[in-house]
């Protein structure tokens, strides 16, 4: 697991232990049900028996120093970001995923479906688990082109198949530029063709911007323009927003939710309906393998939303980060139960995508 917050383990250390114990019995209360805790609430569950006065002193340290807040006119406290942060660094017990979880995320796994649909299911397990939204990053097809072809279906709609050197086909519609003839579509795939050599979308596409440039001359303009638009329609296809599959959305509307709790939800919403910035999903993974959990604002996706991320990137079998799949949901996830499912998760796609070479 990941720090982000540099003085989590010197403020944890520096805490004597009634503070301690008083701390993290409000942030596991608040977990649990989402509640404030109160001081005499902890007056009957504390390990050593001190009056409600002196937990409430306690409680006030604590918020002197930016780990807890109170919500409301009421006693109780609940944790803050900074809280919560400290918490996850330095308290968490995770636990071990239990056998019921592991089981319906094995269910998933199906033969003879392609990629898509089993990162589709994986997803919905992933949430319905969890009671979260889940996310889940397909993988970029990285293989070499073997071929590409332009096919005419009507004058302002036509086919662009690709054929990777693995047997993979995909094709995509799009609208050709006007004036296309047969001739000038047989002559943008010529082209592209030339230029192949066994190599993958990504690195096809900076070559043609330059070949394009030098070369300007001998290609007709209406074979140009094919090829611009051609290839304009996998232009996002290195984009992380078309690779990200969001399920379970609902889950975060279960339960009874505060006025201003709603109104963050339909941000997040709003957030994962836009898939803006996802491109930053990938990113959030790239320190390192294993879970990172990113708390409120420290989530740049989400910040405005108040919720927390819990991501794990996977791997194919040249141990490189090619996706990623994660929770998202209000602050109080069940962290101890969530991290060891997306953990788990994560390593069960990687090894299918590897399985399958």
């Amino acid at each position: 697991m990941v720090m982000n917050m540099q003085d989590s383990p010197q403020l944890l250390s520096e805490m004597n232990d009634r503070s301690r114990e008083v701390f993290r019995q409000i942030v596991e209360g608040y977990l649990a049900n989402g509640e404030p805790v109160g001081s005499r609430t902890l007056t009957r569950s504390l390990s050593e028996k001190v009056s409600a006065a002196t937990i409430r002193n306690v409680m006030q340290d604590l918020e002197f120093l930016g780990l807890l807040g109170s919500p409301h006119i009421s006693a109780g406290r609940v944790p803050t970001q900074k809280g919560l942060r400290m918490f996850v660094d330095g308290l968490l017990e995770v636990d071990d995923l239990n056998n019921d979880d592991r089981a319906k995320i094995n269910s998933t796994v199906g033969n003879g479906s392609d990629v898509g649909d089993l990162l589709d299911r994986v997803g919905s397990a992933l949430s319905g688990v969890t009671q979260g939204a889940s996310l889940v990053l397909t993988p970029k097809h990285e293989a070499p082109i073997k071929h590409i072809e332009f096919v005419s279906l009507a004058t302002d709609r036509a086919l662009v198949v690709l054929v990777f050197g693995d047997g993979h086909v995909e094709n995509r519609l799009f609208t050709p530029p006007p004036g296309q003839t047969p001739s000038s579509m047989r002559e943008a795939a010529n082209f592209l063709n030339a230029l192949m050599e066994g190599r993958t979308l990504s690195e096809l596409q900076t070559v043609i911007k330059h070949e394009i440039a030098a070369r300007r001359q001998e290609i007709d303009v209406l074979a140009r323009d094919m090829i611009d638009s051609g290839l304009a329609v996998w232009e996002n296809e290195g984009e992380h927003h078309e690779r990200l599959i969001v399920r379970g959305r609902s889950n975060l509307l279960a339960g009874e939710a505060e006025e201003d709790e709603l109104e963050r939800i339909r941000t997040l919403f709003d957030d994962l309906e836009r898939k803006r910035d996802i491109a930053d999903f990938l990113e959030l993974t790239q320190d390192g393998d294993g879970v990172r959990i990113f708390i409120g604002s420290e989530n740049k996706l989400f910040s405005l939303s108040g919720s927390s991320l819990v991501v794990s990137p996977y791997m194919n079998a040249e141990r490189k980060i090619i996706g990623a799949v994660g929770v998202i949901g209000p602050t109080r996830l069940n962290y101890g139960r969530i991290v060891p499912i997306v953990d788990y998760t994560a390593q069960l796609v990687g090894k299918l995508i590897s399985d399958r070479g």
